[in-house]
């Protein structure tokens, strides 16, 4: 048997629930809707980020992003007078009381996210990193009654499913089944199991403990591919573009052409990534570091702007352990923009939209002033 307790994530009353079900049912098991990285951190434990792999890897946009979600949820619980996963944990110490088992049963968070990303379009990221940009500067009314009702993340996915249709999917829908796969696991163990998921997940946990044959393969579930990784891509067709428009520049061409190009490359890439990276509140080191290798990175697919800009931040920031603790308990956006973490990551993804931003109107300008046709350039270039 297994019993299903749906929950919101802020809610008082789903306290009250939790522990009044564990208490009547006395199961073997009690499965809570976390990971070990949630459930360390819902108990303090705070793990350390590694911010300069973070930035190599190019996943500052996927830890702001969990930031930003991670601010904008206990900020309603703080509303509401409880701190988001409060049920979670109380669920555990009931278990623990009782002598049931604890089941983690949801998906590494970090898996999650990185499926999130890559499955949306370009269109829907910069959509949704609209709204969030958006909703840090505006508040809204919240439906009390409604709220208490709901799971927050599905909450915030209702408001995605317009821009982003694919995060329901990830969000949502891969996570029910996830938990459902992991349930009827533990159902071969142990005879009686409560399980605590938000209120989102109740109904899709349920349908597929009751249509089991219905649940996509677990490592469907769990695999990280590359995605629409039209960047690389569009980082390609940029390289050999540029490319052949100065080597068709040079031979068609004077050099004081081909010098002034050049020059308009390096200070539109430059400009733009350096404002970037100073809208994000970057030291100067970062930056020059922006200014001076945009128009590199800008034809090279392979590195970013931001990356350099973002580990100089490292280097002058220094950020720490104590940088992170403050991190998870910030209670504003004025705190927030000003923990030494978060701002190497907003100058590493701001320097990236400037140096993107660069790119686009510096082709643009190069290409007005040499005069060169994108078709003559191509037949040129294949003749070489």
């Amino acid at each position: 048997m297994i019993k299903i307790v749906g929950t919101a994530h802020v809610s008082p009353k789903s306290i009250e629930e939790v522990v009044k079900t564990i208490e009547e049912v006395k199961p073997e098991a009690v499965a809570v809707e976390l990971d070990y990285k949630r459930l360390k951190s819902l108990q303090g434990d705070v793990q350390e980020i590694p911010i300069v792999d973070v930035i190599k890897k190019g996943e500052a946009h996927l830890l702001l992003f969990q930031i930003v979600l991670s601010y904008f949820q206990r900020k309603i619980g703080e509303e509401y007078g409880v701190r988001p996963g409060d049920e979670m944990l109380a669920a555990i110490e009931k278990a623990r009381e009782i002598g049931a088992d604890v089941l983690l049963i949801d998906r590494d968070v970090t898996i999650t996210f990185k499926r999130f990303w890559s499955n949306l379009s370009l269109k829907e990221k910069l959509k949704i990193a609209y709204s969030l940009i958006k909703g840090l500067f505006e508040s809204e009314d919240v439906d009390v009654e409604k709220m208490l009702e709901e799971d927050i993340l599905e909450s915030l996915v209702k408001e995605f499913r317009d821009i982003a249709p694919s995060a329901a999917k990830i969000l949502i829908d891969e996570r029910d089944a996830y938990m459902a796969h992991n349930l009827i696991d533990a159902s071969k163990k142990y005879s009686k199991i409560v399980a605590v998921v938000g209120a989102g997940h109740k109904k899709g946990v349920e349908y597929y403990l009751k249509n089991p044959e219905k649940l996509p393969p677990i490592n469907s579930l769990v695999e990280v591919k590359s995605g629409r990784n039209y960047g690389k891509i569009v980082g390609y067709i940029v390289f050999f573009l540029i490319l052949a428009m100065f080597v068709s520049a040079l031979i068609t061409l004077n050099t004081k052409i081909v010098l002034k190009a050049f020059f308009y490359w390096f200070v539109i890439n430059g400009v733009l990534s350096a404002l970037g990276a100073a809208i994000a509140g970057g030291s100067i080191p970062s930056i020059l570091t922006a200014f001076f290798i945009a128009w590199l990175t800008s034809i090279n697919p392979t590195v970013a702007a931001g990356w350099f800009s973002g580990l100089v931040e490292v280097w002058v920031r220094k950020p720490t352990t104590k940088d992170l603790e403050e991190l998870v308990r910030v209670k504003s956006l004025r705190e927030l923009a000003r923990n030494k973490i978060f701002k190497v990551l907003m100058v590493t993804a701001l320097t990236n939209i400037g140096s993107s931003l660069g790119t686009i109107i510096g082709i643009w300008y190069v290409y007005k002033i040499t005069g060169i046709r994108i078709v003559e350039v191509l037949k040129k270039a294949f003749r070489f």
